[in-house]
């Protein structure tokens, strides 16, 4: 049965003739959105399913949810927005985006990675070429006000020479987390491309490419242990590495010719230049990332209002790198 719960005051929104966005999942991550929408004053329908998780959701935000799953309130409504933003579990991402879709949607923002699998994203992509519809994967990190500075002295300096990063993952945390098997099984894909991902978009995309692969642990029998080389597309050589079974965490190195550029942690950023020897953190205009989650108030309004929606893969982008980049660094080709 399809329920509502709480209620809005439209009149707070500050906004006129209002259209509304349909947003997906009443989870963490929706949460996250919610905040951000609100502080856009961007009106928006939340759907989820459980009421438990719905009245969480209002109890945070303020704003009501529809409880009774996303199917059940499409089936119920004969127009629907045609914007909407994809929160839900891994292994709903890819059947929520074809719900939309047929029914007309033309613009969703769906949560990373986009699918379970290479074959769910992929499928995810044909519908929306053939729907003509505009699916963006939410990589939130490129958002980050590290990267957006780490951008402009990349830019500054003539581009990138070379790069590193790493993606080693706590296999004891990762052991222990709620998430399904499945999702675990596919942990690479699910979890790592965040800093993959980040690290070919700050360096630019691999034309040659060698990787290893070594080990396993009980949740991800594919391989513990990843290692690669290769070059860009324009002629930065880079190299990666991962050990899940050893300490460790996310990191991103940038090498220009005037500078080395740090990002470990993600959110911030530190440079060292030849004539200063050490490593300084670098200023940044991280506001956003401060109030909201990282990342997610520049990507939602980008995604929302067009500046810098280049820097959101497409669901057709994430598809070849699925089956190809993703791919390579998880079997060691």
């Amino acid at each position: 049965m399809i329920g509502k719960v709480g209620t809005r005051n439209h009149a707070k929104m500050g906004v006129s003739n209002p259209s509304p966005v349909l947003l997906v999942g009443t989870g963490r991550m929706a949460v996250e959105y919610a905040r951000v929408l609100a502080a856009l004053q961007q009106p928006f329908i939340a759907v989820g399913r459980g009421a438990v998780s719905a009245e969480r959701f209002s109890a945070q935000t303020g704003e009501p949810a529809y409880t009774g799953g996303l199917e059940r309130w499409l089936n119920g409504r004969r127009n629907v927005p045609g914007e909407a933003i994809v929160a839900v579990n891994v292994e709903q991402l890819a059947r929520a985006v074809e719900q939309l879709l047929l029914r007309g949607v033309k613009k969703v923002l769906v949560e990373k990675p986009g699918g379970l699998h290479a074959g769910e994203i992929c499928r995810t992509s044909n519908l929306a070429s053939r729907r003509k519809a505009a699916v963006f994967v939410a990589y939130n990190r490129r958002f980050y006000a590290s990267v957006k500075r780490a951008r402009e002295l990349i830019a500054e300096d003539g581009g990138v020479r070379s790069f590193s990063f790493e993606f080693t993952e706590l296999s004891q945390k990762v052991e222990a987390s709620k998430n399904s098997a499945a999702i675990k099984e596919n942990w690479l894909l699910a979890n790592s491309t965040h800093v993959i991902d980040l690290a070919f978009h700050l360096g630019g995309a691999p034309a040659r490419l060698n990787c290893f692969t070594a080990g396993s642990t009980s949740w991800h029998p594919a391989g513990a242990v990843f290692a690669g080389a290769g070059v860009t597309s324009k002629g930065a050589l880079f190299t990666c590495r991962a050990d899940w079974g050893a300490p460790g965490n996310w990191s991103v190195e940038m090498l220009t010719r005037k500078r080395r550029l740090f990002l470990a942690p993600l959110e911030e950023l530190y440079e060292q230049r030849e004539s200063l020897g050490e490593k300084r953190k670098v200023p940044l205009d991280d506001r956003p990332d401060r109030e909201y989650k990282p990342g997610i108030y520049r990507m939602t309004r980008a995604f929302l209002y067009g500046k810098d929606l280049g820097f959101l893969p497409t669901i057709q982008e994430q598809c070849s790198k699925a089956e190809g980049l993703y791919l390579s660094i998880l079997k060691g080709e």
